[in-house]
């Protein structure tokens, strides 16, 4: 706009930007229209399938009965300076054979110090503790770990 004031060029832009976040809005509520009524198609074959489906069909071979292992007693939560006192370094630590309330302890033990997570790496591999751990957990561990030595106080730039 060769020419024109600031005004009028700030404007124009105002007015390019509002088109172009409206037509976006647009464009996007068109897309989440199309998705819902996708799914609202779906869900519409599936219940005529259902629908279409004899009642009195049965499966050809029974559906074996889901066994659960009997639950396991809930483990005490110790106190803080024992925290790390009912962790036996010798046993074997088989994930498949953890309860939830373990794998949420391991876990809040790894929050509390990654040290935790960088150990069973050490001893059990990467793909254990991600497992253990989860992705997010080790990743945050493995990204934070070199930053302990950071001061984040105040800094004066531009001095030397």
């Amino acid at each position: 706009m060769p020419g024109s004031s600031e005004t009028e060029r700030r404007a124009a832009t105002e007015q390019q930007l509002h088109q172009d976040v409206t037509a976006r809005a647009w464009a996007k509520a068109y897309e989440w229209e199309q998705v819902r009524a996708r799914q609202a198609a779906a869900a519409q074959a599936c219940a005529e399938a259902a629908a279409a489906q004899p009642a009195d069909v049965v499966p050809a071979a029974p559906v074996a009965p889901v066994v659960l292992p009997a639950p396991r007693p809930a483990a005490v939560t110790p106190a803080p300076e024992t925290e790390t006192a009912d962790v036996d370094d010798d046993q074997e630590l088989v994930l498949e054979e953890l309860t939830r309330e373990q794998v949420r302890d391991w876990r809040v033990r790894g929050m509390k110090d990654h040290q935790v997570i960088f150990d069973h790496i050490d001893r059990h591999g990467e793909t254990s503790a991600r497992r253990l751990f989860s992705h997010q957990l080790v990743n945050q561990a493995q990204r934070l770990s070199g930053t302990h030595h950071l001061v984040l106080g105040h800094t004066t730039w531009g001095q030397a």
